[in-house]
């Protein structure tokens, strides 16, 4: 699988999970906190910070009408309207440049999720090097083709998105332009619960379209995400917040500072124990090799006596001869004579 260079971090199997911190609307409309939450992602070890741009008339209509309200028992923001919940959750765009040069003084790749074409074109203006298309979004073709004439990498949240639909957009993307897709394995609900993730589809994702696979995790905790790179994702991204008591439209299923460093520090871990398919002794285990159990004379033996479940045991370390060996020597005559506490070796039986 090709790996994706972006400004000096490579994004791949050889290489550890990419990290991404989503800001989303956690800000809270304050861009103090904005950059706070840019500076706590970067002290957590992510690799990339990532906004959203739009606003509430590119995102939808200002209208009351059913169509335009969330009903959905289950959804954090039931009974809200759309628009209403996009003017609360929006980053200004006279933000972007702020939050972006912030991220890279810390050495973090900024970037953001568009959703109409003129929230591309503002952000090429902002030279992004890369881009994101959200899984609602992911239909989108037009949108997608409006991206990936970019000719920048680009990640794509799957949620919700049949295997027709993700062979759409694949072509999509490719035709006009996209040589560096990733797909992001997502379950579009929030928060999203284990056993919905059905990560299963990682590989299958990966081997289907032959393009690098991740995850886009709206779960709590760590699990999900370090259980996905053993699944071979190389990119994951999570929600994150100062703190989920301050609120915010996604502050429920955000990570927090401490948690988003753990997840860095696990999925790395995850991702070193991968290795290759190898039996026998690793070169680190070698040394471990004389603490195997072996045959040893516990009690003294005279030449020509007989080897008995007595005087000779299986035990710890390994200098003597292997387990395998002690019922045939059982009733056979040693060749000389031996101490208790020594290693049992065929140049004493024969």
């Amino acid at each position: 699988m090709k790996t994706i260079n972006i400004e000096g971090i490579k994004i791949g199997s050889d290489n550890k999970p990419f990290i991404i911190a989503e800001m989303s609307g956690n800000h809270n409309q304050s861009l103090d906190r904005a950059l706070e939450i840019v500076e706590a992602a970067a002290k957590s070890g992510a690799h990339a910070l990532k906004i959203q741009t739009y606003t509430a008339d590119t995102m939808t209509l200002n209208i009351e009408n059913p169509d335009f309200k969330i009903d959905d028992e289950n959804s954090l923001w039931d009974g809200q309207n759309l628009y209403q919940l996009y003017q609360q959750a929006y980053t200004p765009w006279e933000w972007h440049k702020p939050i972006f040069d912030r991220a890279r003084d810390l050495g973090m790749i900024p970037f953001s999720t568009p959703f109409d074409e003129t929230a591309v074109d503002f952000l090429e203006e902002l030279e992004v090097p890369l881009y994101k298309i959200a899984s609602f979004e992911n239909t989108d073709i037009p949108l997608i083709k409006k991206v990936a004439s970019t000719g920048k990498p680009m990640i794509v949240s799957t949620g919700m998105a049949t295997v027709a639909e993700l062979d759409e957009l694949v072509r999509a993307a490719g035709e006009a332009g996209c040589k560096d897709l990733i797909l992001l394995k997502c379950t579009s609900t929030y928060p999203a619960t284990p056993e919905n993730t059905n990560i299963s589809t990682i590989p299958h994702m990966r081997e289907l379209f032959n393009v690098q696979v991740g995850l886009s995790d709206h779960t709590m905790g760590t699990g999900v995400a370090v259980a996905s790179v053993a699944l071979g994702a190389t990119v994951i991204e999570k929600h994150f917040t100062l703190s989920r008591a301050d609120g915010g439209v996604d502050s429920a299923f955000s990570m927090e500072p401490d948690e988003m460093k753990s997840l860095v520090i696990e999925t790395e871990r995850a991702w070193q124990a991968i290795g290759k398919i190898t039996y026998g002794p690793t070169k680190m285990e070698r040394a471990s090799l004389k603490f195997r159990r072996s045959i040893y004379v516990a009690k003294d033996i005279k030449a020509g006596e007989k080897f008995t479940k007595e005087n000779i045991r299986i035990v710890r370390p390994g200098y003597g001869l292997k387990p395998k060996y002690y019922d045939q020597l059982i009733d056979t005559k040693s060749s000389k004579d031996i101490k208790a506490g020594s290693p049992l070796l065929f140049k004493e039986i024969f």
